[in-house]
C-alpha cells in the first residue's frame, strides 16, 4: 500500500459518512467499498483501520482537535495514537498542520475528565463506573483495543489439536483459547475465507465468549433445542455440534437476511439437525406451537452490544439511555415468550453482549419475580462440570480486561 492524498481522501469520506451515526460503521464501510471497487485489499484495510481507530478514541481526539472535521480527527489519530511521523504524513499535510498536531500531542491529558480519558460518553462512563468501581480505567482501555481473531473448531469434523497443527504448518500463529475447549486465538488476522479448514467447515470465526454461551446451554444428543435469536447462527452451529447433529435444533430469527447468512455456514458445518425458521415476532404462531416442548432454550437477546466495543466502537456513540430503555422492554418481552417453550425440568439461558445491569441482572430478576415456576441455576457448576473454570459466580460474566473476550453476561434457569 502506498500512502497517497487519494487514499487519505477515501478515509476522510468514509469517516464523514460514519460520523452521522445513522447506520452501523461496518455497514457504512461495506457500502463505501462496494461503491469504490477500484480500491485494493491493502487500501481497504488502511481505510477501515483509520476509521475504527478514530472511533475508538473519538472523545479524546475531539479534545485534541481545533474542530471535529473528519480530516483533523484522522490526522490526530495517525500522529498522536498510531505513531506516524510528520515525514510519513507529508503527502496530506497543509501549511499549519504540523503546528497544531505538535500542540495536540503535547496536550496534558491529566486535566481531562475521566470520561474523556476513557473515551466514553458521560452516561455510559457513569453506569460502568458504578457497576465496576475501581476497574473503569482498565475496562475502558481493554474496550478501546482491537479484538483478537478467535476461531471455533467444529468438533464434528476436526479436533483442536489437528487444527492447530494445520494452521501452524501454514504459517499462521495460533494458540488454544484459555477457557473454551474448542477455541483457538490467532496472533494476527489473516484472510481465512479461502483456507481449506474454513471451506470444509472445520473452523468458524467466533469470539471465545460467544462460544462459552453454548457450554452454559449444554444441550445433549437427541434433545429439542431452540436458539431463539439466532442471527447469523454462530451459536446455533456450536449447539448443533454439541448435540452431535442429533435431535432437533430450531434457529429462530425475525430477519430473513440474517438467516440467509446462516445457510452457507450450515452447509459447510455438516449438521443435519438444524431448522432455520423466520418468525414475525416473539409471539409468532410458529413459536406458540412449541409451547412446553423444548429441553433447552437459548435467548441471546437483542442488546446494546456495549460488550463488543472492541469490534464495534461506534456503538458507544450510537447508543443512549433512551435506546437502552427501549431495549430492556424488548428483552423482557422476548424472554417471557421464549420461556413458554421450556418444558418441565428444561433449561432457559438468557444472554447479552452488554455490560449494563439494566440489560442483564435486572431483566432476569424481574422475570424470576413474575415466573415462580423458574429457578436460577449456578453457571459456575454447569461450566466446571465441562472443565471450564470461570470463578464461582452464579452468572456467567465475561469482561475484556479480565478474560480477554468480548463482554458477555448469561444466566441459566430451570423450569421446576
Amino acid at each position: 500500500m502506498r500512502f497517497t492524498p487519494a487514499l487519505f481522501e477515501h478515509a476522510e469520506d468514509a469517516l464523514s459518512a460514519i460520523l452521522t451515526f445513522e447506520y452501523p460503521a461496518d455497514a457504512v464501510l461495506s457500502h463505501y467499498f462496494r461503491n469504490h471497487r477500484e480500491m485494493g485489499h491493502a487500501d481497504r484495510g488502511f481505510v477501515a483501520e483509520a476509521c475504527f481507530s478514530t472511533l475508538r478514541r473519538l472523545r479524546s481526539l475531539s479534545a485534541r482537535c481545533p474542530d471535529d472535521q473528519s480530516r483533523k480527527l484522522l490526522l490526530a489519530a495517525m500522529f498522536c495514537l498510531r505513531g506516524w511521523n510528520l515525514k510519513q504524513m507529508a503527502p496530506v499535510l497543509n501549511d499549519h498542520d504540523a503546528e497544531w498536531l505538535a500542540a495536540a500531542k503535547a496536550m496534558p491529558t491529566e486535566d481531562w475528565p475521566m470520561a474523556v480519558r476513557c473515551d466514553l460518553p458521560d452516561w455510559l462512563f457513569e453506569r460502568l463506573s458504578a457497576r465496576y468501581p475501581g476497574e473503569i480505567e482498565v475496562l475502558a482501555a481493554a474496550l478501546n483495543r482491537p479484538a483478537p481473531l478467535d476461531l471455533r473448531v467444529n468438533s464434528l469434523k476436526a479436533t483442536r489439536e489437528d487444527v492447530l497443527k494445520r494452521l501452524r504448518a501454514d504459517g499462521i500463529a495460533a494458540d488454544p483459547c484459555i477457557y473454551s475447549p474448542l477455541g483457538i486465538r490467532l496472533e494476527e488476522k489473516p484472510a481465512l475465507s479461502r483456507h481449506p479448514l474454513f471451506l470444509d467447515g472445520s473452523i468458524e470465526v467466533q469470539d471465545e465468549g460467544s462460544q462459552l454461551l453454548g457450554y452454559l446451554v449444554a444441550p445433549k444428543r437427541g434433545e429439542m433445542v431452540v436458539d431463539f435469536c439466532a442471527g447469523a447462527g454462530g451459536k446455533t452451529l456450536l449447539l448443533g455440534a454439541m448435540m452431535r447433529s442429533s435431535g432437533r435444533l430450531y434457529a429462530f430469527d425475525v430477519a430473513e437476511k440474517r438467516l440467509a447468512n446462516l445457510k452457507p455456514r450450515l452447509a459447510r458445518s455438516g449438521l443435519s439437525n438444524v431448522h432455520p425458521v423466520r418468525i414475525e415476532s416473539e409471539n409468532d404462531i410458529k413459536v406458540k406451537r412449541l409451547a412446553g416442548k423444548l429441553d433447552r432454550v437459548l435467548v441471546d437477546a437483542p442488546c446494546s452490544g456495549l460488550g463488543t466495543l472492541r469490534r464495534n466502537p461506534d456503538l458507544k456513540w450510537r447508543q443512549s439511555p433512551e435506546s437502552i430503555a427501549e431495549l430492556t422492554a424488548k428483552q423482557a418481552a422476548i424472554l417471557t415468550a421464549a420461556a413458554r417453550l421450556v418444558k418441565s425440568g428444561g433449561r432457559l439461558v438468557y444472554a447479552t453482549c452488554s455490560l449494563l445491569t439494566e440489560e442483564n441482572e435486572d431483566v432476569v430478576t424481574a422475570f424470576l419475580a413474575a415466573h415462580p415456576d423458574f429457578s436460577l441455576l449456578n453457571a459456575h457448576e454447569i461450566l466446571s462440570r465441562q472443565g471450564i473454570d470461570l470463578g464461582d459466580e452464579t452468572a456467567l460474566r465475561l469482561l475484556p480486561h479480565v478474560h480477554g473476550s468480548d463482554g458477555f453476561f448469561a444466566m441459566a434457569m430451570e423450569r421446576k
